[in-house]
C-alpha cells in the first residue's frame, strides 16, 4: 500500500499542473483573442488609408509579440509537464517490481484442463459484471462451452441490479417474493428491506402519496415480529409528511446511500442461495495474489542472497505462511471429532501445537489444571497455544 500511495502522489501532482495549465492556457489564449478582435474592429472601423500607419505598425508588432511570447511560454510549461509525467514511470519503476516471473511456477498453465479452468474463471467473472458480450466473445475464441443453466442465474442477477442501480425495486421485489421461503431458511431480511425503501421511496413524494403510503404499509404485516422497531418509525415519519421528511426527525429515511446498500444486501443474498460465494473467485484470487505478491518477492530475494537452494520447489507449498486476512479464509464444515458436534462462532475449532483440530468445548473439556494432553498423541501441552482456525 505504501508503493501504491507513492505513485498515487505523483500522480496527483501531474494531474494538478494539468489542470493549472488548462486554466492558465485558456487565459492567455482569451486575452489574446480580445486584443486581435480589437485591433480588427479598429481596422474595420477606420479603414487603413485613414490610420496611422507608424502606430498600426506599432501595434501589430506588439500584438505579434504577445503571441510569439504566448506560445513559448505554454510550450515551455507543457515541456515542464512532459517532466512530471516521466517521474511517475520512474515513482512506478522504484516502486513495483517489473519481473515476476520468479515466483511463479512455470508449469502452472501447461495442462488443457488448467487452461479451460482459467477461461471458465474468466468468462464467470465477466457474467457476474454484466459483461455479457465480452464473456460470449471470450467463449468463441477460447472455445470454452457454458451451459445455459449457469448464464441465466447471472443474467437475471445483473438485469435486477442494473434496475436497482436506476432505483426501481419492482423487479427485485418479485424475485424476493418468489423466493420468500428460501429467503426466510437464511434469515435474510431482504424482502423487508426492499419494501422499506419502497415506502421510503413513497414519503419522497410528500402529502400527495399519504393514501399510497398507508395502503402500502400492509406489506410490513409479515415482518412485524422480527422488524417492529423499524415498522415503528416509518409508520410515525407518516405524521411529518405534509410539513416535509427532509425537514423532521425523520429525515435520516432519505439518506441515499440506502441504494448502495441494498445492492449489495441482493447480491449476498441472491449469491447465497445460488450456492455462489459474493465475489468472483478470479477477483478474490488477484486480491490474494495482490497481497501475497510482495512477500513473495522478499522471500525469493532472502533464498538467492543466501543461496538457500531446495526451500522453495515450486510445488503446491508455500515457504512461508502469508496473512490474507479473514476476508480471505474459507473453510468446509468441521465436525469436531471429540463431541461429535459441528463448530459455530461460538465453538470453533482450535489447533493444538501437535497439528490435531478439535472444537472449543473440547478443549476447555479436556484442560485439567491449565495442562491439556491431546488425545491423539501423547504430547502434553499448554491449552493458551491453541490457535483458532476461523470464524
Amino acid at each position: 500500500m505504501e508503493q501504491c500511495a507513492c505513485v498515487e502522489r505523483e500522480l496527483e501532482k501531474v494531474l494538478h499542473r494539468f489542470v493549472m495549465y488548462g486554466h492558465q492556457s485558456e487565459e492567455r489564449l482569451d486575452e489574446l483573442l480580445r486584443s486581435v478582435c480589437e485591433i480588427r474592429g479598429q481596422l474595420v472601423a477606420f479603414g487603413v488609408q485613414d490610420a496611422d500607419l507608424s502606430v498600426l505598425s506599432q501595434t501589430m508588432a506588439q500584438c505579434c509579440k504577445n503571441i510569439k511570447e504566448t506560445v513559448q511560454m505554454l510550450a515551455s510549461r507543457h515541456k515542464d509537464i512532459h517532466g512530471s509525467v516521466s517521474k511517475v514511470g520512474k515513482a512506478i519503476d522504484r516502486n513495483f517490481d517489473a519481473e515476476i516471473s520468479a515466483v511463479v511456477a512455470e508449469t502452472v498453465w501447461d495442462t488443457p484442463e488448467r487452461q479451460k479452468y482459467l477461461s471458465e474463471s474468466i468468462v464467470e467473472h465477466l457474467y457476474r459484471q454484466g459483461m455479457l458480450s465480452v464473456a460470449e466473445d471470450l467463449c468463441q475464441e477460447s472455445g470454452v462451452v457454458i451451459d445455459m443453466s449457469m448464464k441465466q442465474p447471472f443474467l437475471e442477477l445483473n438485469r435486477i441490479l442494473e434496475a436497482l442501480r436506476m432505483q426501481d425495486l419492482r423487479p427485485a421485489l418479485e424475485w424476493a417474493v418468489t423466493n420468500r421461503q428460501r429467503l426466510l431458511e437464511l434469515n435474510s431480511s431482504l424482502e423487508f428491506k426492499l419494501h422499506r425503501l419502497y415506502f421510503i421511496s413513497l414519503l419522497g413524494g410528500g402529502i400527495s402519496n399519504q393514501m399510497e403510503a398507508l395502503q402500502y404499509a400492509r406489506h410490513f404485516q409479515p415482518f412485524a415480529s422480527q422488524h417492529q422497531r423499524d415498522i415503528q418509525i416509518l409508520m410515525g415519519s407518516l405524521v411529518y409528511l405534509r410539513h416535509g421528511i427532509e425537514n423532521s426527525p425523520y429525515r435520516s429515511l432519505l439518506e441515499t446511500n440506502q441504494w448502495a446498500e441494498i445492492c449489495n444486501i441482493f447480491t449476498r443474498d441472491a449469491c447465497a442461495l445460488l450456492g455462489l460465494s459474493v465475489e468472483s473467485p478470479l477477483s478474490v484470487s488477484f486480491a490474494s495474489g495482490c497481497m501475497a505478491l510482495p512477500v513473495l518477492m522478499n522471500i525469493k530475494q532472502v533464498i538467492e542472497q543466501r543461496q538457500c537452494s531446495g526451500v522453495w520447489t515450486h510445488k503446491d507449498e508455500l515457504p512461508i505462511e502469508i496473512d490474507l486476512g479473514k476476508k480471505c479464509w474459507y473453510h468446509s464444515v468441521f465436525a469436531c471429532p471429540i463431541l461429535r458436534q459441528q463448530t459455530s462462532e461460538s465453538n470453533p475449532p482450535m489447533k493444538l501445537i501437535c497439528g490435531h483440530v478439535i472444537s472449543r468445548d473440547a478443549l476447555n473439556k479436556l484442560t485439567n489444571a491449565g495442562k491439556l494432553k491431546c488425545p491423539y498423541c501423547p504430547m502434553e501441552q499448554n491449552p493458551s497455544h491453541a490457535k483458532q482456525i476461523y470464524f
